[in-house]
């Protein structure tokens, strides 16, 4: 999730095992984490005051925007640059990781400081930690579970005249969708509206080509209606399941909601377009990685009681999944200091720094979080996220993803946005742009 098209060149590396919450050198190191420019980064340096404080190690950040984070991170782990000491990288990059040397692998230093990848949701171990995917073998600890959900205007959808206009056009009640119809039908229902003497439209989702946008946004519905990535009997058979009849169905639907339903101009739109559509009052609804939503609740205007918050919606067959976002934290192969970095990766995981993780407003994999009986009720967001990374797929985290990315992007937004051709035309090219991919790569 959230990375530019950039081809990664990541992976394993040497450790050196230490112990870790103390000031167990004899002289204090300077660190820096590297992650992207966000509200969650500016929580870890607040919670990172911790460690300084226990460690004597001084903490330094690199924050890089969205837009050039994965430009910047890759060229600095390509070039053997020694700025991170820590990476907060994108799932994505895990497939690199295994085949190059530039993470560490943490297998050993997991089981002698008695971390297990079990107490962790295993959607985020799968999807931030581990590669191959479904084998024991780790380069991350999960550090920030995402995903990608809906937030919705629960302040309009309770309007007692609304409520009774949708029931008498669609013979059900106005609240939160099951399906992807159910929930193009309420964005239809608010596009051109007028509220509060204000013209406002359906539905903010993900349009933008440039880098990851459209294909975050699409494969919600695609994975909804029965979308795969290859023949799960046979790695990189492609055809027949990604074009798919349903598959097709999937894109469709994709192309209706945005046809039908979003904001004037809304054709290079992600996550920071789609909040600003949302918090300004423009849009019922809003697809968004949860991560958005601590800052809705706490928006003036949209805040509060005025938002609700749901899982993405299952298709016309009850298969229900959403796309993955989030990341793990990596201690980096060329860095000098892997000794208090692994001291960092410790102290991170314990179950009392966790917690502070989710107050401060980073979202927890740590399953003794997420699982406690609290955690549900603490904000009116955390049901939401826990039903979402329920049902969560990746995209592909193979070495080459940023070819397969690249296509998707540009299959995707060509169809949706740019009008060109028919859904089955997009992924039939798209089989054979990530065919050539493949073969480049040596897959057949």
């Amino acid at each position: 999730m959230k990375s530019l098209l950039t081809n990664s060149a990541l992976a394993a590396g040497m450790y050196i095992a230490v112990s870790a919450g103390t000031a167990s050198h004899a002289q204090a190191a300077d660190l820096t984490l590297c992650w992207a420019a966000w509200d969650p980064a500016n929580a870890l340096v607040e919670l990172s005051k911790d460690f300084e404080a226990k460690s004597g190690n001084k903490m330094h950040y690199e924050f890089v925007p969205w837009p050039n984070f994965a430009d910047r991170m890759l060229n600095e782990l390509n070039s053997g640059g020694k700025l991170c000491d820590l990476l907060i990288g994108d799932s994505q990059w895990i497939g690199g990781a295994a085949e190059n040397s530039q993470y560490v692998k943490l297998n050993d230093f997991f089981d002698k400081e008695g971390i297990k990848m079990e107490d962790f949701i295993p959607a985020t171990v799968v999807g931030y930690a581990e590669w191959p995917k479904n084998s024991p073998n780790y380069w991350a600890l999960p550090a920030f579970g995402d995903v990608v959900g809906w937030t919705y205007r629960k302040d309009w959808f309770s309007r007692p005249e609304l409520q009774a206009e949708f029931k008498k056009k669609y013979g059900r009640d106005l609240g939160i969708p099951k399906t992807w119809d159910e929930l193009t039908d309420i964005a239809q229902f608010f596009q051109g509206r007028e509220i509060d003497g204000k013209k406002v439209y359906g539905a903010a989702i993900y349009t933008e080509r440039g880098s990851e946008g459209i294909t975050m946004g699409a494969m919600n519905a695609l994975y909804s209606y029965g979308f795969e990535y290859q023949n799960p009997k046979k790695p990189y058979d492609l055809e027949g399941f990604v074009n798919s009849p349903d598959a097709v169905a999937g894109l469709e639907e994709y192309k209706k909601l945005y046809d039908c339903c979003t904001p004037p101009g809304h054709s290079d739109a992600y996550m920071t377009q789609d909040v600003d559509a949302y918090k300004s009052g423009q849009v019922a609804l809003q697809m968004n990685f949860t991560f958005t939503w601590p800052g809705i609740n706490a928006d003036g205007n949209v805040g509060g009681d005025k938002s609700g918050y749901f899982p993405n919606p299952a298709g016309p067959k009850g298969v229900q999944f959403a796309q993955l976002g989030g990341q793990g934290i990596s201690v980096v192969a060329a860095s000098d200091k892997q000794q208090e970095a692994l001291d960092y990766i410790k102290w991170f995981g314990q179950p009392e720094i966790q917690q502070k993780w989710w107050k401060l407003g980073g979202y927890s994999a740590l399953r003794a979080v997420v699982e406690d009986s609290s955690f549900a009720s603490s904000q009116p967001y955390a049901k939401p996220f826990l039903d979402s990374m329920a049902i969560v797929k990746d995209f592909w985290a193979e070495p080459a993803y940023a070819s397969l990315l690249q296509a998707s992007q540009k299959r995707f937004h060509d169809y949706v946005v740019a009008n060109q051709g028919s859904a089955k035309d997009a992924l039939d090219g798209l089989v054979k742009d990530w065919k050539d991919v493949f073969e480049d790569d040596g897959k057949y």
